[in-house]
C-alpha cells in the first residue's frame, strides 16, 4: 500500500487528514513538528508528504531545503488560503499540488489519485531532452533553436505542479500544442485534456458550455447538461482566446478558480472541481486589461507560471525541420512520397511566415497536393511564381488583376500555369466578392468540382471553399452575370 505523512501541529487538523487518507486505502504517519516528520521519513519514505508550513519547530519548508530527505515523495503543501502568493510559493518549493484547509474529499481524492515519484517525472523529462538532437522534438513540440530549448526548460518545470499556466504568443505559434504537452507530462495525463475556444462560442451558449446547465434552466434546456469543468473532471482545461470571454463569465471564473468550486447554470447547489487550467490568449495581455478584454484580477490569477511563444520568424532554423515533418505525415497518410527542393527550402526558410507554423503547415499541404512528381518544388510555395497573385488576393491565392485602360475590362492572368487553362474577364468597377465569387466558381468548375484540388489552387483551407459554395448557393449558384468564363 502507499504510504503518507501528514505533517501538521493542528492535532485535529491531522487527525481529520489521517482518517481521510486512510479512507483511500494508504497507510498514514502523523508528526506535529519538524522534528517527528524527519524521524518518520528516516523510518519510511512517503509516497505523499502533505505539509503544513507553520510548525512549531520552524517552517515546512525548511523540509525541502534538503532535496535528498524528499526525493522520492510527492510534496503537497496544506494551506488556510489560496491566492497567487500561495501557487507561488508552492512552485518554488517544488510541492506539485497544495489543499485549501479544511481540506475538501474531493481534491485529497485528486490528489491522491495522481501519485507519481519526482524522481519518475524527472527522468521522463531528462530523457525527452537528451534526446532532442536526435528526435527533433519534444513532446507535440518540433524545433531545436534556443528558443524553443528556453520553451521546453519552462515545460519541464511547470509540467509537474498543479499550478496555473498562462501562454501568449501570435496566432498559429502552437499555443494548444504547448498546453498538451504540459498534460502530458504531468499528473494529470490520465485523465481528460479538453481544450476550449473562448472566442469560437456564442457569448449566449458559452456559460453553459463551461460550467454545464440543469434541465430547464432556459428555453431548449431539455436535459441536464455536463460544462467542460466537469468533463475535465482530475485532468486539464484549457481555455484558448481567453481574452474573447465575456466579462461577465470572467468573474465567475475568476470565483472558480479562488473557491474550486462552481454551479451549473440554473442551480443552487455548488460542485467541487479539481481542474487544472491553461489559459492562452494571442493578444499581449496587458494591453487586454487596458483595453477592456481581460479583468485584471483574472489575469492576475492566470498568470502565475506564464509561457510566451516566439513566432515563427524567430526560429527560422526550426523551419526545415518542421516543413520536413509535416510532409512526412502528409506523405505517410496519403501512401505517396514527396521531398522538397533545395530551391523549395530555400523559399521557405526566407518567408516571414506572418501566420506561423498553422501557415507552413497549410502551405506544405499545398505544396504536396500540387507537385507533379516526388520533388517539390518553389512553384507553389510563398515567393514562387504565384506569389504576386496571392499578394493581390489577399492571401487568396487566385490570379492577378492586371488593370487595363479603360473602358477595356481587366483581365484575369491564367489560374494555373497550363497554357490551355481558361481565363475569366471582369470589368472595371466588379467589386472584389464579385470577383473572388467568380473567379472561385470558375476554378470548381474547371476542376470538375475537385473541391481539394479547387482550394489548393486558390491557396484558402477546404474549410473556407465549403464556407463559401455554402453562401453562394444560399444567394443562387450562378456566378456574376458580367464575369464569363471563356477558353483560350
Amino acid at each position: 500500500m502507499p504510504h503518507a505523512l501528514v505533517v501538521d501541529d493542528d492535532h485535529d487538523s491531522a487527525a481529520s487528514l489521517r482518517e481521510l487518507i486512510a479512507g483511500e486505502q494508504f497507510t498514514v504517519a502523523v508528526a506535529h513538528n519538524l522534528r517527528d516528520a524527519r524521524r518518520q521519513i528516516a523510518l519510511q519514505q512517503p509516497d505523499i508528504l502533505l505539509l503544513d508550513l507553520r510548525l512549531p519547530d520552524g517552517n515546512g519548508m525548511d523540509l525541502l531545503a534538503d532535496p535528498k530527505l524528499v526525493a522520492n515523495s510527492e510534496v503537497v503543501l496544506c494551506t488556510g488560503h489560496a491566492n497567487l502568493e500561495t501557487s507561488i510559493q508552492a512552485l518554488r518549493l517544488g510541492a506539485a499540488d497544495y489543499l485549501v484547509k479544511p481540506v475538501n474529499l474531493t481534491q485529497l481524492q485528486g490528489v491522491l489519485s495522481r501519485i507519481m515519484k519526482p524522481a519518475a517525472l524527472q527522468a521522463e523529462v531528462q530523457g525527452l531532452t537528451a534526446n532532442l538532437d536526435e528526435t527533433g522534438h519534444f513532446g507535440h513540440l518540433w524545433g531545436r533553436s534556443p528558443p524553443m530549448k528556453r520553451i521546453y526548460e519552462q515545460i519541464s518545470r511547470v509540467a509537474g505542479t498543479s499550478v496555473s499556466v498562462f501562454i501568449t504568443g501570435e496566432s498559429g505559434t502552437g499555443k494548444e500544442v504547448v498546453a498538451q504537452t504540459v498534460h502530458d507530462l504531468s499528473r494529470r495525463r490520465k485523465r481528460p485534456f479538453l481544450a476550449v475556444n473562448c472566442g469560437a462560442i456564442s457569448p449566449n451558449l458559452i456559460e453553459s458550455e463551461i460550467f454545464g446547465h440543469e434541465k430547464g434552466s432556459f428555453t431548449g434546456a431539455e436535459r441536464q447538461h455536463q460544462g467542460f469543468f466537469e468533463r475535465a473532471s482530475g485532468g486539464t482545461l484549457f481555455l484558448d482566446e481567453i481574452t474573447e470571454m465575456p466579462l461577465e463569465l470572467q468573474v465567475k471564473l475568476l470565483r472558480v478558480l479562488e473557491t474550486g468550486r462552481f454551479m451549473r447554470v440554473g442551480s443552487t447547489t455548488a460542485i467541487e472541481t479539481d481542474v487544472r487550467i491553461v489559459a492562452a490568449t494571442n493578444r499581449l495581455p496587458y494591453q487586454a486589461v487596458s483595453s477592456g478584454k481581460l479583468r485584471e484580477d483574472l489575469l492576475y490569477r492566470l498568470n502565475i507560471f506564464p509561457i510566451a511563444l516566439p513566432p515563427l520568424r524567430d526560429r527560422v532554423a526550426d523551419i526545415p525541420l518542421l516543413a520536413n515533418h509535416f510532409l512526412a505525415a502528409i506523405c505517410e497518410q496519403e501512401g505517396a512520397v514527396r521531398h522538397f527542393t533545395p530551391e523549395a527550402m530555400a523559399s521557405l526558410v526566407t518567408y516571414p511566415w506572418p501566420g506561423n507554423v498553422r501557415e507552413l503547415r497549410n502551405v506544405v499541404q499545398r505544396a504536396f497536393v500540387m507537385a507533379q512528381g516526388e520533388a517539390i518544388d518553389e512553384t507553389w510555395l510563398p515567393g514562387g511564381h504565384e506569389a504576386a497573385a496571392a499578394s493581390a488576393w489577399g492571401g487568396l491565392g487566385g490570379p492577378e488583376l492586371r488593370a487595363a485602360p479603360a473602358p477595356a475590362p481587366a483581365r484575369l492572368a491564367e489560374p494555373v500555369q497550363d497554357s490551355d487553362a481558361p481565363s475569366i474577364t471582369l470589368p472595371i468597377g466588379t467589386s472584389v466578392a464579385q470577383a473572388e465569387r467568380a473567379l472561385m466558381l470558375a476554378t470548381l468548375r474547371h476542376y470538375n468540382h475537385h473541391k481539394e484540388r479547387t482550394a489548393a489552387v486558390l491557396g484558402i483551407s477546404l474549410k473556407t471553399l465549403y464556407n463559401r459554395l455554402k453562401e453562394y448557393a444560399a444567394e443562387g449558384a450562378a456566378p456574376p452575370e458580367h464575369g464569363t468564363a471563356a477558353q483560350d
